[in-house]
């Protein structure tokens, strides 16, 4: 059957939610000089990438430090925040999209980081952006059904390697403007982490409800962006008119039974960049928004994968009321969608 598939979340709540920015700061300015010799033979201007993306900054971690270590802080912070004792964690899910290696999966340093019990299960959970979205749907479901008391889901990004040898590619001497474009997107990208903590909210009257949304799938898509460790590259506006097409056509099938058009306190979308905002803005009819219902991390942190959404909320904690609707609206590439509201 066509259309969306819509889940319902019974009795989970968010208790806390942590990120941790990467401490190196790259401006889009120091990466326009690392590619000044091609940029001025394909007589490229200098400040494309945030002129066209809005990018001005982004972050790398720390030489030496492992995107596990990064996912591990956020987790610790987020497992504090929330009260937890962590020998009461049943469920660490990893959701980045980067990795140092195919084997083991990224959640055994993060579980032996974090020091939690033998009794926790752990392992990854991919899909390109929207990886964060779905540990919290997996979370949320084991959590419910009992499976598990707290779960942990962390996300860690980490693009000193792939920008940096997308860099040395486009430094070679044939490559061409297509070539540049093709991977431009890459030069948006960011490095950071967020976790959340999750348990049951009966247990925890003073947590977040998790309520639950609706997913969809655009799989005839899945050719527009394609990464290795090293490279990606994008078909950026068949990526954008893709993405936007199938949030919009998931947000009109939802809209009579969730009303998310109307009394929705924040909008904590995928942070890719000012085109594509705008775009699912006008495509949902919500352009006439005041800026702070829509906030924004992409200008200094970029694009920083599946950990973008939950950073973007880590960083609203403060300013949401007791009772407030956000919703959470993710995409990855191949392409998924997932809108998920959480009551605050």
């Amino acid at each position: 059957m066509n259309g969306n598939t819509r889940y319902s979340v019974a009795n989970t709540a968010l208790l806390s939610i942590a990120a941790e920015e990467a401490p190196v700061v790259v401006t889009s300015d120091d990466l326009d000089a690392m590619l000044e010799p091609t940029m001025t033979r394909l007589r490229i201007r200098p400040g494309l990438i945030e002129r066209v993306a809005g990018v001005k900054e982004r972050r790398w971690w720390a030489e030496g430090t492992s995107l596990a270590e990064g996912a591990a802080i956020a987790g610790a912070k987020a497992i504090s925040e929330s009260g937890v004792d962590p020998g009461a964690i049943g469920l660490l899910i990893n959701t980045s999209v980067s990795r140092d290696h195919l084997e083991p999966a990224v959640s055994v340093e993060v579980h032996d980081h974090l020091g939690l019990p033998t009794s926790a299960m752990n392992f990854d959970v991919t899909n390109a952006c929207l990886g964060f979205v779905n540990g919290l749907q997996i979370a949320s479901s084991m959590i419910d059904s009992g499976q598990v008391e707290y779960a942990v889901v962390v996300g860690s990004e980490d693009v000193r390697q792939i920008q940096n040898e997308t860099v040395e590619r486009l430094l070679e001497p044939d490559v061409t403007r297509a070539d540049y474009l093709n991977e431009f997107a890459t030069l948006t990208l960011g490095s950071g982490s967020a976790a959340a903590v999750l348990g049951r909210a009966d247990e925890h009257p003073e947590g977040h409800r998790i309520l639950g949304g609706v997913t969809r799938a655009g799989t005839q898509h899945h050719g527009l962006c394609k990464a290795t460790m090293g490279r990606m590259v994008t078909d950026t506006r068949g990526l954008l008119n893709a993405g936007v097409g199938l949030i919009g056509d998931a947000w009109e099938e939802a809209k009579q039974d969730w009303n998310w058009a109307t009394g929705v306190a924040r909008y904590v979308l995928h942070q890719v960049s000012v085109p594509h905002t705008q775009a699912l803005l006008q495509r949902l009819a919500l352009d006439g928004l005041e800026k702070v219902r829509v906030p924004l991390t992409f200008p200094l942190l970029g694009n920083v994968g599946p950990a973008a959404l939950p950073i973007t909320l880590a960083r609203q904690v403060g300013s949401l009321m007791p009772g407030d609707r956000v919703l959470c609206m993710g995409v990855g590439s191949g392409l998924n969608t997932s809108l998920c509201e959480i009551r605050w």
